[in-house]
């Protein structure tokens, strides 16, 4: 896939970000004043964290805050993406509004995600890779949704994983990208506006669904322009990949239905240890910034060294997730008493 090299007026440089800035943080105020707040509310369940009902239509506004922006950029993205995004934001609009079965949910995905990769990988990279390709992005399209359950975690993580894409895009010089995924963050930096404890307004189906596929897509796009290296991406994404993953392989390993909504994720557990949402959120932050800069600090040393620090990123991400379990089982044990 060619690089975008067209060069960019400095005032498009300015306004894109702001664009999607100011256009997501007015459309999200409007939407959570507006009467379709009251027809989308997340009311608490027992899996909440929340405990009165929330409207659910920041992710509308994130997403047209971004697509303005990127009417400012004209980007050279494939048009599957936008097939596929668009997809995406129909059948979770259509979960926030009424609900969809989870199998027809999960089809949706894969058929969005394979229409987006068949074409720029199955010719020069085969079957396999395609395939592969498909499944981890229709899973990030999903885990971003398992993740978007407490004040600020979705927004935050889309504000910081996004800003290092576009950083590392930018010193690779391109441009055009690096303004794409600079919109993004700024769109999800206004509904952060609201979304951070004590939080207005959700982000939704419509919101996380179509942001995790853009954060893998654009992935996988910034690998094929040679932007950046495969595990890039990962690094950037890590902590919301890493606690959901861990998660759902441990549910599995339990025999627990994967599936069905719940509390159990790392994030959830501190929330409900006591740390609340804005602790939470701000530990999170900590955890998303040092990935993302970590990432981009060892992208143009030699591939030993990067492995070294990989390899301890992984380690580093091991020991929080057994300090998290040994203190979760020691508050489960003094709750059960």
């Amino acid at each position: 896939m060619a690089r975008a090299k067209r060069p960019h007026h400095p005032t498009t440089m300015l306004w894109a970000p702001l664009t999607a800035f100011a256009a997501a943080l007015l459309i999200i105020w409007w939407l959570a004043k507006g009467r379709l707040s009251a027809f989308v509310l997340d009311r608490p369940n027992p899996r909440s964290l929340h405990e009165a009902p929330i409207p659910r239509t920041g992710g509308i506004g994130l997403h047209a805050g971004v697509l303005l922006a990127f009417g400012i950029i004209a980007p050279n993205l494939p048009l599957t993406l936008w097939i596929a995004f668009g997809m995406l934001v129909l059948i979770s609009l259509l979960e926030d509004l009424r609900g969809v079965r989870t199998i027809l949910r999960l089809l949706a995905h894969l058929l969005a995600a394979g229409i987006f990769t068949a074409p720029i990988l199955l010719d020069e990279y085969g079957l396999l890779v395609t395939a592969v390709a498909t499944l981890a992005i229709a899973w990030m399209a999903n885990l971003y949704n398992f993740m978007d359950g407490s004040d600020g975690l979705a927004g935050g993580m889309a504000a910081i994983g996004f800003s290092f894409y576009g950083i590392a895009a930018w010193f690779a010089g391109s441009t055009e990208f690096a303004l794409v995924n600079f919109s993004i963050a700024a769109a999800a930096a206004a509904f952060l506006i609201f979304n951070f404890h004590p939080a207005r307004v959700f982000m939704g189906d419509v919101g996380s669904v179509p942001l995790g596929f853009l954060a893998a897509a654009l992935g996988l796009i910034g690998w094929l322009q040679r932007d950046w290296e495969p595990w890039f991406p990962v690094l950037a994404f890590a902590p919301f990949i890493v606690d959901a993953s861990v998660t759902l392989a441990r549910r599995a390993w339990k025999r627990e239905k994967v599936w069905e909504a719940h509390r159990d994720h790392y994030y959830q557990r501190l929330v409900r240890m006591g740390w609340g949402h804005r602790n939470t959120a701000l530990a999170e932050y900590a955890l998303m910034f040092g990935s993302g800069a970590a990432g981009l600090a060892i992208l143009h040393v030699p591939w030993s060294t990067q492995a070294l620090v990989l390899g301890a990123i992984a380690l580093g991400y091991a020991a929080l997730i057994a300090l998290v379990e040994r203190s979760w089982h020691r508050y489960a044990h003094e709750a059960a008493r």
